[in-house]
């Protein structure tokens, strides 16, 4: 069994959440101008991440066996699709409405973040094999996003959010596991591998600088960022009642140790930043997801450790 103490889990969540203080601090002493924001996204997005995608995936064995490649995105769509609507329910229940941020809520605190701070958690952890299943295990979450999360916020079809599937980190995974599965991982050139290797590195530290830099605007009126409905319906849906809900289908559905590992990390995840981003696009109400991220991001510090050290236990023995 390994010792996997609070102190020793908070002091490898500290850093993510320090690399997110940091693009605050660079934004307010105008080192990273809101111009560079654009950029800096698609970059991050359309190179760096794949790049992370593509290193994970390629030679690992555990993306080899079927059930991985199979449960892992339907257990991504699921908890993502099933936290949506479970937020939406709870959300009526403490008297939110439709066009008063009912669905804002729902949407942000269903979403957890499945990227940015679980991706360093995982590698820490338990290595290349078990972040692998975590990037297909996203690819599900990205699905349940953009189809049924799209669909709550907005009411759009479906059809307009299954085209946003097609973007750079969907399509390197799909090449990736195909190139893997044929075992040609071993084929590729060094040379190529090296670069991609070096870039992927860059994917994490700053994707999270970027977060840091893009909430800066909302600490400029902290007074709105406290709502008694919102934050503490968050909190507790986000980081106690899903917890618990992954972690009994951790436990109990007949999937690898990998899988298990990622839905652990994932139960303890607070909510994702990408909502508030989505929610000015499509016609959502942005402060509501900004009291949701908030709320659940500030209690998350010191709940992450505390749910992963007490899955783990539970669900896998470690």
């Amino acid at each position: 069994m390994s010792d996997w103490s609070y102190w020793y889990l908070l002091q490898l969540i500290l850093p993510v959440f320090g690399l997110i203080a940091l693009g605050a601090v660079l934004r307010r002493v105008g080192w990273l101008g809101a111009e560079a924001d654009n950029s800096l996204l698609k970059m991050v997005t359309g190179f760096f991440y794949p790049c992370l995608i593509f290193d994970s995936v390629m030679g690992n064995a555990a993306l080899r066996e079927p059930g991985n490649l199979l449960f892992a995105p339907l257990t991504g769509f699921v908890a993502t699709a099933g936290g949506i609507i479970l937020a939406y329910h709870a959300g009526r229940a403490l008297g939110l409405t439709v066009g008063g941020g009912l669905r804002t809520f729902a949407f942000a605190t269903g979403i957890y973040n499945y990227g940015y701070i679980p991706v360093p958690l995982m590698e820490k952890l338990f290595g290349k094999e078990s972040l692998g299943v975590l990037l297909v295990h996203n690819a599900g979450c990205e699905a349940a996003l953009w189809t049924v999360g799209i669909l709550m916020l907005s009411g759009l079809s479906l059809r307009e959010g299954w085209r946003k599937l097609l973007n750079p980190p969907v399509c390197a995974l799909i090449a990736a596991l195909l190139l893997n599965t044929l075992g040609l991982s071993q084929h590729m050139p060094g040379v190529a591998m090296s670069v991609v290797r070096l870039s992927a590195a860059c994917a994490i530290p700053l994707g999270l600088i970027l977060i840091g830099a893009t909430l800066v605007e909302f600490l400029q009126r902290p007074h709105e960022l406290f709502d008694a409905r919102a934050s503490i319906g968050s909190i507790v849906l986000r980081l106690g009642v899903l917890p618990l809900l992954f972690l009994v289908a951790a436990r109990f559905l007949p999937c690898s140790i990998d899988l298990k590992r990622v839905l652990v990390v994932q139960a303890a995840m607070p909510a994702a930043i990408l909502p508030i981003v989505i929610a000015r696009h499509y016609g959502g109400r942005p402060l509501v997801a900004v009291q949701v991220v908030f709320a659940t991001s500030a209690v998350g510090i010191f709940l992450i450790p505390l749910w992963i050290s007490a899955g783990l236990r539970w669900v896998t023995g470690e």
